[in-house]
């Protein structure tokens, strides 16, 4: 059995039980997982202040792969903390139909977004020109999304799909242009991939109406942050998606690796056993593949459709099963699909 360190970041709210809900699935595993912890939690921050991301980004960098639960966005944001402190360039949400989970999208939607997790306008609050004005820089850089373009196109050789770029290229000429130029330089690298530019308005539109024609889908940070949410509605909740962020090395190797559910601290349902585990499961199940335990990942993700697709599901998604009772049943679904010793 092969044995893998992971920083454990806990947060707030229904942190503890999707903790909780990772341990018990991580216990039957046909791998070794030691979860370091960290708690990255609003009472902690306040306590040590900056030093606690001090530690937690010395963790990451001795270790290179973090499991992370949700944290309150209070005097900061430490999902924007660890991102500047971590170099993170890159933000992948898988977003697929789930069998069982009832929406007014009848469409089967499988897709990745790949996000360049920097610039846009995010990085900039902006500033007031007068009482009736407003302004925010825009910032594409191409470091960054080259490394999304080469992560989507090896993405989609993984998956056999196509590359769909997209932004306003025709408004923004210069900042979403420039993405767009970057994008098809990388893609002349990936020459058996089938690649096309889409404008983002259309894409939202052809998403709905012919979710079939698109694969991966790499974008500049906010119109990622916008269609990964749609996306996940489009499928029935956003609280069942998951996330990885990537930093790389000058050489375009990720040298950092951070996976989270997509959602939520939620603390008005915390600690009453109804939180849905999902997104944190989904987000195990990715981690386990980027540390090549392929067969683990696959059984992981596989007993959690299963188990949706066969009733076994959450208040949240039309079910009755409490967090720990959801575990379970993904547990034992997942043990039938895991390779025979």
């Amino acid at each position: 059995m092969k044995h893998h360190t992971i920083v454990e970041i806990l947060g707030d709210g229904i942190s503890a039980e999707l903790s909780e809900s990772v341990h018990t699935v991580a216990e039957v595993l046909p791998c070794g997982l030691e979860f370091v912890e960290m708690d990255l939690s609003d009472p902690e921050r306040e306590r040590l202040g900056t030093a606690i991301y001090d530690r937690a980004e010395e963790l990451m960098r001795r270790h290179h792969v973090a499991l992370k639960y949700p944290t309150a966005t209070t005097r900061e944001s430490p999902n924007k903390v660890l991102r500047d402190r971590c170099r993170f360039a890159v933000i992948h949400r898988p977003v697929c139909s789930i069998p069982g989970i009832e929406t007014h999208f009848t469409e089967n939607l499988d897709i990745d977004v790949v996000r360049v997790a920097t610039g846009g306008t995010y990085d900039d609050a902006g500033r007031r020109i007068g009482p009736d004005t407003a302004v925010s820089l825009r910032v594409i850089s191409r470091g960054p999304s080259r490394h999304a373009a080469r992560f989507a196109f090896k993405r989609a050789m993984v998956r056999g799909t196509n590359v769909v770029s997209t932004s306003k290229w025709t408004i923004q000429r210069e900042t979403d242009g420039f993405f767009e130029e970057i994008v098809d330089q990388v893609a002349e690298d990936y020459p058996a991939v089938e690649y096309r530019r889409e404008l983002f308005d259309a894409l939202l539109a052809g998403l709905i109406m012919h979710p079939g024609r698109y694969g991966v889908i790499v974008t500049p940070n906010e119109y990622g942050d916008f269609l990964s949410d749609a996306a996940c509605g489009l499928i029935g909740s956003v609280g069942i998606g998951d996330s990885a962020s990537y930093a790389f090395d000058d050489d375009g190797r990720v040298e950092l690796a951070m996976f989270d559910p997509a959602g939520g601290s939620a603390p008005d349902i915390a600690g009453q056993d109804v939180a849905n585990p999902s997104a944190a499961l989904l987000a195990l199940a990715n981690l386990l593949d980027h540390i090549d335990e392929r067969d683990a990942s696959v059984a992981l993700r596989g007993g959690l459709m299963d188990s949706v697709a066969q009733g076994a599901k959450t208040r949240d998604i039309g079910g009755d099963l409490g967090t720990r009772a959801f575990t379970s049943e993904v547990i034992d679904r997942m043990r039938a699909r895991l390779p025979k010793a």
